[in-house]
């Protein structure tokens, strides 16, 4: 009895910690407010912010991560070089000026991503125009001066006017720009569409429906066509420079409760994305504007009024064939104000053993980079050595298609390096795939655990070459589809 029961908890924990070869696994480094990077003390100098950033990357690679979520956008304002938006004050000090040492961020970051063979998504906000600073504070060439008809004071912040056909081609000349400049990943926005209402003030664009309704009567429905409009232009402006760049959204974790909408989902939630922040997630997705999904998920696994669990099946079941990954909320973890749950360790090792059971779940997104390198309940060591032990591509977008990459043309081992002759292929080689299959071990690519490797040059360092039957090497183009493989040459 004793030994089927241990053989029973044996299949259990390999079921549990079963990976799949390709997975979403990525983390948001938020510059906002510096959260994430750079840090306060590295704001205007370069060599310390490259420093920081390369330290993140670091780590998030030995840790198995594929992908970052760079926040290049957060106030109209710009981590990267560009002629129509000023530099962020969160990066140089002061918006427009420029660091100690000039460089364009953004590009460090995708050169220093793609060499670990991490993707770059970059994060935009696309209405917040100002937040902890004033009006006085915006550089003197910022959009702002030249039209400030196109902003409304909200709060103690400002925001384009959504409502205007002038913010939604500004947008468009920004992602455009981005797109067009920059090997990305993808443009990624978060939940900030509409901002969070205030109280009972409401937003205060009575006048732009006035002028503008466009055939609606009712103002609500008109806010949601505002930003349906811009979702479904960028879809088209991105596509139309490079379509393997993808386009995500991570929207607050509750779309509606079931007691607005019988599609909604048995929560109790204060805000809605439909009702609160104009956001009709579920029509992007049917309608394919949107490439991923990312709902925060931020609640602990039996929350009453937003559990954790119910969402994640919610989602699951509304997803409409996109992909979909959860977002994770880690910070949580580190909060002595947090609920219980977030107490007993670890709630977010909870939440991920609970997505295996979600077929429809393709991966996680963890905020933020900053507390989640601090280790918070050792959540690095459960992502290290059960979660994330082995490397995992990301996966494939069911929402993009493209033929199959081509493989590498020759492959030979000098020593204990695999070399090989790179593909020629008519998409762009992200990276190369090493794998090495054991003596007396089947040869299953689908299995992660004999990836050896990454490579984004045309050679690796293999530890004991000769104890693999096989060693071969695969390439990922950007449409992140994986060529045949093809075998060393003994």
């Amino acid at each position: 009895m004793r030994y089927r029961l241990l053989v029973i908890l044996l299949i259990l924990q390999t079921a549990l910690f079963a990976q799949s070869k390709r997975e979403m696994r990525a983390a948001w480094i938020a510059t906002v407010a510096n959260i994430d990077w750079p840090s306060v003390e590295a704001v205007g100098q370069t060599e310390m912010q490259k420093q920081e950033m390369l330290s993140i990357l670091d780590r998030l690679q030995q840790l198995h991560f594929n992908s970052v979520i760079f926040q290049i956008r957060p106030t109209a304002d710009a981590f990267y070089y560009s002629d129509i938006e000023p530099l962020s004050s969160w990066l140089t000090g002061k918006q427009g000026q420029d660091n100690d040492t000039p460089y364009d961020p953004l590009q460090f970051v995708i050169q220093e991503a793609h060499q670990r063979c991490i993707d770059v998504h970059v994060w935009l906000n696309p209405y917040r125009m100002s937040h902890t600073f004033t009006i006085q504070e915006l550089d003197s060439l910022h959009i702002y001066h030249q039209h400030p008809e196109w902003f409304w004071q909200y709060g103690d912040k400002w925001y384009f006017d959504p409502g205007l056909d002038a913010t939604r081609l500004w947008l468009n000349q920004v992602v455009a720009d981005i797109v067009s400049r920059y090997d990305i990943d993808a443009i990624h926005f978060d939940d900030y569409f509409y901002p969070y209402r205030i109280g009972k003030k409401d937003f205060p664009d009575d006048n732009t429906f006035l002028a503008h309704p466009r055939g609606y009567t009712d103002k609500n429905d008109w806010r949601r066509h505002n930003v349906d409009m811009v979702i479904e232009e960028l879809q088209q402006t991105i596509k139309s420079i490079k379509p393997w760049v993808e386009f995500g959204i991570s929207p607050f974790g509750v779309w509606r409760n079931q007691s607005s909408d019988p599609r909604g989902s048995k929560t109790q939630a204060g805000v809605q994305n439909y009702d609160d922040l104009y956001a009709d997630i579920l029509l992007w997705l049917d309608k394919g504007w949107i490439d991923y999904v990312a709902p925060q998920l931020y609640w602990e696994i039996g929350k009453k009024v937003a559990d954790y669990e119910i969402l994640a099946h919610w989602w699951a079941g509304n997803s409409y064939g996109r992909n979909l990954y959860i977002g994770h909320y880690v910070s949580q973890l580190e909060n002595r104000k947090a609920p219980a749950a977030w107490k007993q360790p670890n709630e977010i090792c909870r939440q991920l053993t609970l997505n295996k059971q979600i077929p429809q779940i393709d991966g996680s997104i963890l905020y933020s980079a900053a507390p989640l390198l601090r280790n918070p309940q050792g959540i690095l060591d459960s992502l290290q050595h059960d979660y994330y032990k082995y490397i995992a591509l990301p996966p494939i977008n069911r929402n993009l298609h493209c033929s199959l990459c081509f493989s590498p043309r020759r492959v030979w081992l000098y020593g204990h390096t695999v070399q090989w002759e790179k593909a020629y292929t008519p998409q762009m080689v992200r990276y190369y795939v090493i794998y090495g299959f054991p003596y007396g071990e089947p040869i299953d690519f689908d299995n992660p655990k004999y990836i050896l490797g990454l490579s984004a040059s045309d050679r690796f360092e293999v530890d004991e070459p000769d104890r693999y039957q096989v060693i071969c090497v695969t390439a990922v183009n950007q449409y992140k589809n994986e060529s045949l493989p093809c075998i060393l040459e003994n």
